[in-house]
């Protein structure tokens, strides 16, 4: 789990008050308080390269500030893990533009090729496009592994399967973390819309979020989640339907303010 720097109380009245009425003054005290996120990760990233660590810093700063910017505190989520996308983004934006890059692993190489034939191959056995997990499993690899390969692969950066900063402070440089501004800026997005999905979720009533989530993100049958719940199958089918279109309704209204001006 990633370590919120901020203190809890005082992070989220600073980022409370910036949601509703945002100034520079608030966003250089939040700045101020998450200044150990941004130092861990250059710390981490200038073991990878050649660049100064106070470069990297600097440019940490400025992914903070974005993050900043488009956090939403009314949504649940702990900023330090919707930040981390954003920080790390600049400082891997920096160094592709210096041009410090790594070759693709062999072995990354060769296992791609080799999830393209399996690919094809459960294709027409599945009569679907496979899944990572499925994949993986017939390569007898590890999920993480196939999809870090994939992502290198796909975005053309190139990375080292031989670096290790495993004895850096809490948990080791993944290599998930050395990846193209266009992976980042999806992970942003898709840390956005998960926040605003959950907070949407927790505006449902009991029933129905516990319908929605055992249904579509447990993927239980909805005869299994009728019991869980303690209701009938048909009572699940109209919890789900008006729960998505209370969804619906929800995120239509979640645009931030201080976005939409």
């Amino acid at each position: 789990m990633m370590v919120t720097y901020s203190s809890d109380a005082r992070g989220m009245e600073l980022f409370i008050t910036y949601y509703h009425n945002p100034s520079i003054n608030l966003r250089n005290q939040i700045v101020k308080l998450n200044t150990g996120l941004v130092k861990k990760i250059a710390h981490r990233v200038s073991q990878q390269c050649a660049e100064p660590y106070e470069d990297l810093v600097q440019m940490g700063y400025l992914g903070l500030i974005r993050a900043i910017e488009r956090f939403n505190p009314n949504q649940g989520a702990a900023f330090s893990s919707f930040a981390v996308p954003f920080i790390r983004g600049e400082m891997l934006h920096f160094l592709r533009d210096k041009g410090n890059v790594v070759k693709i692993p062999r072995r990354w190489q060769e296992l791609q090729q080799e999830g393209q034939r399996v690919s094809k191959k459960l294709n027409a056995q599945l009569g679907r496009m496979p899944k990572d997990p499925e994949i993986a499993e017939a390569l007898k690899i590890s999920l993480e592994e196939w999809q870090n390969s994939k992502a290198a692969t796909q975005n053309r950066l190139p990375l080292s399967l031989d670096a290790s900063v495993g004895q850096l402070v809490d948990n080791p440089l993944t290599l998930a973390e050395v990846i193209p501004d266009t992976h980042d800026q999806n992970l942003r997005h898709l840390e956005e819309e998960r926040q605003e999905l959950e907070g949407a979720m927790s505006k449902l009533e009991k029933k129905t979020q516990a319908a929605l989530e055992l249904v579509f993100f447990q993927d239980m049958p909805r005869k299994e989640a009728a019991k869980k719940i303690g209701v009938s199958p048909m009572t699940v089918t109209r919890h789900i339907q008006r729960g998505i279109s209370e969804l619906v309704s929800l995120l239509q209204t979640q645009t931030p303010q201080h976005l939409a001006s």
